[in-house]
């Protein structure tokens, strides 16, 4: 059974869970995410019925949204599935799960009203901040120098008042941080599933690049033939090496990690779901053809060497349009999507969000050459106050 759930919900998920029969769960936000005539709705009460009767090997559940966790929590405490959930959803329960792995990475859990306090001398710089119970990248922070400490401490504090009422405490809290040490290496994003026999399937495979080293927001996201015959037979055994700790079986995720001279180390892995906001799911059909949330619910696999046939020189990337404009958003009366396009030689679609509501104008899939580079370099660098119109407000 998928749980729908705020804030989103592609067109092309839509069509999958209709068009596939997948049972979705009638919640009340369910039924005001527009899903389409003929969808398999299924009751709150028989998804509970389902989950007491159901072998654990052969129950498949997805999320479209960590929202869902609260009701996975509230209803299903009798299964083992919110402690799964658990394990990854909290950051300082993530790291002590991965200790066997990595015995000598540094992190320490620290409470919001303690940050001041913090002794720097404790913990070596420089290091990442964030809250111990988040989601994209929000509230994320690097500390390189002393000096930088007590303005990213107001910047926290700030950050944490204007995003306490965009999603529930089980998706974003920011009453607990993590300090780790940093990691270093190219970020790579990818979705996976563990099978009923707790096998590990990639489902994609995409590398985040950066503007800066300061950088960490979630702008370009890029997949191809390349990136992923790189890196699919190491990025499945590490999956399997965290599978097996867990001990997980019909359980999707989306991880994230840093490769550095081929060591590979977990930055966080995201619990019941693929990329948030039907991102990283939706770009795999876009560029290689295959639908990973019905692979996940058939238990199929990839054939990468079918569907990367004829994809040399191309790349295909997410870009999280994020407002990083440094303007109010009560003073954006405008968004130029035309112009945006403009820069860009073969969108493949584009998403359009409420900025009002949320911190994003929209996504936008495209295709590159690899030649082409520049055009991605462009967006990357980019704050998007060039695309935005104001209020005569604003100077």
């Amino acid at each position: 059974m998928f749980f729908v759930d705020m804030p989103y919900l592609s067109d092309f998920f839509k069509q999958t869970v209709r068009d596939g029969c997948i049972p979705v769960v009638g919640t009340e936000i369910a039924q005001k995410m527009g899903l389409y005539d003929g969808t398999n709705i299924l009751s709150e009460e028989a998804a509970v019925e389902m989950v007491r009767a159901i072998d654990s090997r052969d129950l498949r559940i997805y999320t479209t949204s960590e929202n869902a966790i609260g009701w996975i929590a509230e209803h299903l405490s009798f299964s083992d599935l919110p402690e799964k959930i658990a394990l990854f959803k909290n950051k300082v329960k993530f790291r002590e799960l991965m200790k066997p792995i990595f015995p000598d990475f540094r992190f320490l859990e620290i409470k919001l009203e303690d940050l001041k306090n913090f002794q720097l001398e404790d913990f070596p710089l420089p290091f990442i901040i964030k809250p111990a119970v988040g989601f994209f990248s929000m509230g994320v922070h690097k500390v390189t120098r002393r000096e930088d400490w007590f303005p990213t401490i107001d910047v926290i504090v700030e950050e944490t008042r204007k995003n306490k009422t965009l999603f529930p405490e089980a998706v974003l809290n920011a009453s607990s941080f993590i300090i780790e040490e940093c990691i270093n290496g190219d970020e790579y994003a990818f979705d996976a599933y563990f099978n009923s026999s707790g096998e590990p399937v990639i489902l994609s495979i995409l590398k985040h690049t950066f503007s800066s080293d300061t950088d960490v927001s979630d702008r370009v996201y890029t997949t191809s033939k390349e990136i992923i015959e790189k890196n699919l037979a190491d990025f499945t055994l590490f999956t399997d090496r965290i599978g097996k700790l867990a001990q997980l079986k019909n359980f999707p995720v989306h991880i994230e990690v840093r490769r550095d001279q081929g060591v590979l180390m977990p930055i966080e892995v995201n619990p019941m779901r693929f990329g948030g906001w039907c991102t990283t799911a939706d770009i795999s059909f876009m560029a290689f053809g295959f639908n990973p949330y019905q692979y996940y619910f058939s238990q199929k696999k990839p054939d990468w060497f079918e569907v990367l046939r004829g994809k040399e020189g191309k790349l295909f990337s997410l870009i999280v349009l994020d407002n990083s404009t440094g303007i109010n958003v009560n003073d954006i009366t405008a968004f130029d999507f035309d112009r945006l396009l403009s820069n860009f030689e073969k969108p493949m679609e584009l998403r359009k969000i409420n900025y009002k509501e949320h911190p994003v104008f929209g996504f936008l899939f495209t295709e590159t050459r690899e030649d082409n580079f520049s055009e991605l370099k462009y967006i990357l660098d980019s704050n998007l106050a060039e695309f935005v119109s104001c209020s005569d407000t604003v100077p």
